[in-house]
């Protein structure tokens, strides 16, 4: 690590501080501030910890949901890869025939992804209104604490 004389901590290495056992409301328990809760803060910032990592949990499980109908959808597709191949070896050999079974299938991939696209984009979408809306309803607890807390009793 580099000295650095403008920075008391230049050379500590903080990667060896067990940060599990530090409690910082028993370091600032005793610490009396006049018209400061500091239970409440505490309490505020544990509830915001917990409203993150419930919205970060809710995101996860989006997220993996999504993954998961993609692999059934290239699945899908793989099979219906397979299924068209066939379709188009029993075509025979007429011209016009051939051509109208490749425009016809054309058109059924391009609704299928389109459908696809459709679903995937609205679980993404359902996903981040679910995080948002915990973190929305935090905030607004938040800040209804706040207001107790400024408001003259």
């Amino acid at each position: 690590m580099a000295n650095n004389p403008f920075n008391p901590f230049a050379n500590a290495d903080f990667s060896k501080f067990d940060f599990s056992k530090f409690d910082f409301s028993k370091m600032m328990g005793d610490m009396k501030i006049p018209g400061f809760d500091m239970q409440a803060a505490m309490d505020a910032q544990r509830k915001n910890i917990e409203a993150l990592n419930a919205a970060n949990q809710a995101a996860v499980q989006g997220m993996q949901a999504v993954a998961q109908r993609q692999a059934e959808i290239l699945s899908q597709a793989m099979s219906e890869v397979s299924a068209v191949a066939q379709q188009l070896a029993s075509a025979g050999s007429n011209p016009q025939e051939m051509t109208a079974k490749q425009t016809e299938l054309a058109r059924k991939a391009f609704e299928q992804a389109l459908a696809n696209m459709r679903e995937l984009a609205e679980m993404v979408s359902k996903s981040n209104t679910e995080a948002f809306a915990i973190i929305n309803k935090r905030v607004t607890e938040s800040l209804q604490e706040l207001k107790s807390v400024v408001t003259p009793k």
